[in-house]
């Protein structure tokens, strides 16, 4: 060790370790394990996600170049058609039918849930303590039923011989539709869907906007009143403005809860009558295990998830284009 002539320790001297060697450092690996535990963390999630979603959807894609029949079925064939189920799906009127109505109907039910939901999350948050604790439990409830459930109890609603509905209706005067079939003809039948599907989804958005409301400063509403703005001028300036991304997302899940609808539509009459109520995932189970076309079912069920995915990326595209607005104005 070297020392100085005043008998102090010579900082600038080198370091040596046992033997003369340079001291090892410490650390080094432990930064890299703590660089690589997020990635650890996420390893369980990501191979849960490949063996529960991954795999089906190759098994899927190469059901999709079969001709999968019950024959092949049963006697484990393979009989290899290439593009030819989707060539035969795309040129077909049936599918593009079913898919300008699976869109119509998409965007019917979107509009009409976040339309109530947001009056209904408005109105939470104006309501006294207790009168939001009961509408909450209620929105709840609705919420939390199964949808095989809650499609049971509307079968039963709307039920021709012994239905409140029509029940209620005859006691209002409309006697010519007291033992009116809702499942008879198509608009009746979505109609009922509807009133399902929109009753299913109003919690979601009612208590997560009315959740969102409770984040916006106070000091903003109470500048816009002084300001002399009123109800509707208030949502506008303040309330749409400050949860913009709130919109843009919960519009996007219910795009793709409402597009993906299975049980709701297939309970109340199989996508019937005449095949007229068949959205997209109906028309694939139809083809697929209705009518045991195997290889038709697995090409329209990726085919819609090809929808799904552009429609994904229009989402992804006016999101990035909202951020880049609002930088621009900040």
């Amino acid at each position: 060790m070297a020392v100085q002539l005043d008998g102090a320790v010579d900082q600038t001297a080198p370091r040596t370790g046992k033997g003369g060697a340079p001291p090892t450092r410490r650390g080094g690996g432990s930064r890299r394990a703590a660089r690589g535990a997020p990635y650890l963390l996420l390893l369980p999630a990501l191979l849960a996600t490949a063996v529960f979603l991954g795999w089906p959807m190759v098994r899927n894609l190469l059901l999709s170049f079969q001709n999968l029949n019950m024959k092949e079925l049963i006697q484990h064939l393979t009989d290899w058609r290439g593009i030819g189920n989707y060539q035969e799906i795309l040129g077909s009127e049936q599918f593009w039918r079913v898919t300008l109505r699976t869109l119509v109907f998409t965007a019917v039910n979107v509009a009409l849930i976040m339309i109530l939901g947001v009056l209904i999350g408005l109105l939470l948050a104006r309501l006294g303590t207790k009168m939001r604790l009961t509408l909450s439990t209620a929105l709840v409830l609705a919420w939390a039923m199964p949808a095989i459930a809650a499609t049971t109890v509307f079968q039963w609603l709307f039920d021709s011989r012994y239905g409140l509905v029509n029940w209620l209706l005859d006691k209002l005067g409309a006697h010519s539709v007291a033992h009116y079939d809702w499942v008879g003809t198509q608009l009746s039948t979505f109609f009922v869907i509807t009133v399902l599907i929109v009753w299913q989804s109003l919690p979601f958005v009612a208590l997560n906007l009315y959740a969102a409301t409770t984040t916006i400063p106070r000091e903003l509403y109470e500048a816009a009143r002084m300001d002399g703005a009123g109800t509707w001028k208030v949502f506008t300036s303040v309330t749409f403005p400050f949860l913009k991304p709130f919109f843009l997302a919960t519009t996007f899940l219910e795009v793709i809860w409402v597009f993906k609808a299975f049980p709701q539509i297939f309970a109340i009459n199989e996508g019937g009558p005449d095949r007229l109520t068949e959205t997209l995932p109906i028309y694939a189970f139809t083809e697929g295990v209705g009518n045991l076309h195997f290889g038709m079912g697995a090409a329209i069920s990726l085919l819609t998830i090809v929808v799904l995915l552009v429609m994904t990326a229009y989402y992804l595209r006016l999101t990035v284009t909202q951020e880049k607005q609002e930088e621009n104005e900040l």
